[in-house]
């Protein structure tokens, strides 16, 4: 009996929906195993399925260890579901209807450690591109800023005799994020002694230029970093966005307070900037285990 709506339903995704085969491929494998559940459960009709009977159905994919993701499909593979036999007259009422949706899992972000960042930053050479790449790189560690941020950054947004930079961040908001005196050293070499070689209209104010003479897009920033974190031989996930997450969990591991990693990031929300707080915890966790005498 299960396989006949099932099979309705699937004709109907087709049909009348114009799903791609993989996603009614998907909707069949999620069903067949809700199928097979009833049947070990001795449900024989559809409109004996409660609310309580889905509950237990997910109680038991968690059992399996199922992701929470994979419980929050199989849920709306439910609804959708019981909606469709509803629709249809099989049965009255939708039994999913009411069920709460598992929290999505939030995925810690990669952070190099201290070492690792180390290497990377000296991956570049003492070409013009090595001392440029050296000089973006050596900012967004140091100031933790947003890759678009960095692309956008003007030779008049920055202040290095005072060590802070003028940022245009999200929404059109601005921030001063302070720099260190190394890298305001290292940008000042940069401006004065390579950036003049790689322009060709003098009228450019953008402070990193590509061979071109242009300005840096997200891609062609990446391209550029890509290349020395192999050089590096570092085996993690980087993004460009990995020195902004390495830059707020290395200060706070170091005692920054939450509040001014917050406000140098350009969070509106506080509770975007603690997601790091859970690295450093997850790190003390895991050197705790590491050293403790009685582990």
């Amino acid at each position: 009996m299960f396989k006949t709506h099932i099979d309705e339903y699937l004709r109907y995704l087709k049909i009348e929906k114009g799903l791609s085969d993989a996603s009614i491929s998907s909707y069949n494998q999620d069903l067949k195993k809700y199928s097979q559940f009833l049947e070990d459960q001795n449900v024989t009709r559809v409109d004996s399925i409660t609310a309580e009977t889905l509950v237990t159905f997910l109680q038991f994919l968690t059992s399996e260890n199922k992701s929470a993701k994979t419980i929050r499909r199989m849920q709306s593979t439910l609804k959708n579901f019981h909606q469709f036999l509803q629709i249809e007259r099989i049965t009255e009422n939708n039994p999913a209807l009411r069920l709460q949706t598992p929290k999505e899992e939030k995925a810690l972000p990669v952070v190099l450690t201290i070492e690792e960042m180390e290497r990377l930053l000296q991956s570049p050479d003492q070409t013009t591109q090595g001392i440029r790449d050296n000089a973006m790189m050596e900012l967004l560690y140091a100031s933790g800023l947003r890759v678009s941020e960095l692309i956008n950054l003007n030779i008049s947004d920055l202040n290095l005799e005072m060590g802070f930079i003028h940022v245009y961040g999200k929404g059109e908001t601005e921030r001063i994020v302070p720099t260190t005196e190394y890298v305001a050293k290292k940008l000042t070499n940069y401006i004065k002694n390579y950036r003049l070689k790689l322009l060709k209209d003098e009228n450019i104010d953008t402070l990193f230029l590509t061979n071109r003479g242009k300005g840096f897009t997200r891609q062609g920033l990446w391209k550029a970093i890509k290349k020395y974190v192999r050089d590096s031989g570092i085996d993690k996930n980087i993004t460009p966005h990995t020195f902004r997450h390495s830059f707020a969990t290395h200060l706070i591991e170091n005692g920054a307070d939450l509040r001014a990693v917050q406000e140098m990031l350009g969070h509106s929300d506080i509770s975007t900037t603690q997601i790091y707080t859970q690295i450093s915890a997850g790190k003390i966790r895991e050197m705790y285990k590491q050293f403790h005498p009685r582990k």
